[in-house]
């Protein structure tokens, strides 16, 4: 026998498998990418540029900006804002879920991802479960910096974190509409442009900012129907201490359907996408 022979019959012999590996389990799957998603942030902490200082942004610049013309004081103010400024952070941020899986797909990772004997919606799941990380930082910052400049959440500590669990929920149910996105879209600008042309009605036509009973009777009735005005206004309640149980479960049917929707829209998507 052959020195080729010799090391090829050794090289199989190193490679080779007496048992077949156990096929890892869809849990496993989404949690390991969406443990990808985390190292990518450490990697390019710049990824949360959006996530530290759009709260701060906001917050600051409405509170001090309107507090004062539309509440008498920013005190008084900040106290009807920061929920809705809070709902408008994450929202605006959902939108990087599409922008993201778009950058995978123009790299090559994305027919990597479909190449792999894993759980099929693995890599989707796992990202909007990394974003979900993300949704929790924007809020922490937004939540911390409204107890420095004044917020007092009658809700107390449960009321708020009952209201940003509700909001994340809501978030990771929104953030399928934007992988649609992602997956039709060619590029990850055109992603972002679509989807803050989406969002900015949603969220200034809302009652983020002032109380809709002051706009006009044409606005005001597509402020009523908004799902994101239903959103701040089950947060607010939540963080008030005065939280309606109508309110708190039209957001939750609004984010069952909406995953029931987009969600199998984004699987076909991304099974038939060439």
């Amino acid at each position: 026998m052959s020195a080729v022979d010799i090391s090829t019959t050794t090289l199989r012999d190193a490679v080779a498998l007496e048992t077949r590996p156990t096929r890892p389990s869809a849990v496993s799957c989404s949690l390991t990418f969406a443990w990808r998603a985390l190292l990518k942030i450490k990697h390019v902490p710049e990824q949360l540029f959006d996530v530290l200082v759009s709260p701060v942004i906001f917050t600051l610049m409405f509170t001090y900006l309107f507090g004062g013309a539309l509440a008498g004081s920013t005190n008084a103010y900040i106290q009807f804002l920061l929920p809705g400024i809070l709902v408008q952070t994450i929202i605006i941020v959902t939108v990087y879920t599409g922008y993201t899986l778009n950058t995978d797909i123009t790299k090559g990772v994305f027919d990597r991802f479909r190449s792999l004997p894993i759980w099929r919606p693995a890599p989707i799941v796992g990202a909007l479960l990394g974003d979900t990380v993300r949704y929790t930082i924007a809020s922490i910052m937004c939540i911390g910096l409204g107890l420095i400049i004044g917020f007092r959440p009658a809700g107390g500590f449960v009321g708020v974190v009952a209201g940003v669990a509700l909001l994340l929920v809501f978030a990771f149910a929104l953030s399928w509409i934007f992988t649609i996105l992602g997956l039709l879209l060619r590029t990850p600008n055109a992603v972002m442009g679509v989807s803050m042309m989406v969002l900015m009605p949603l969220t200034f036509a809302s009652n983020i900012f002032v109380d809709p009973s002051t706009m006009p009777s044409g606005l005001q009735a597509f402020v009523d129907i908004n799902p994101v005005s239903h959103l701040v206004t089950a947060v607010r309640g939540l963080m008030g201490g005065a939280a309606d149980g109508g309110d708190v479960v039209t957001v939750l049917v609004s984010a069952v359907v909406m995953t029931a929707i987009f969600a199998p829209i984004t699987m076909h998507l991304y099974r038939t996408r060439h």
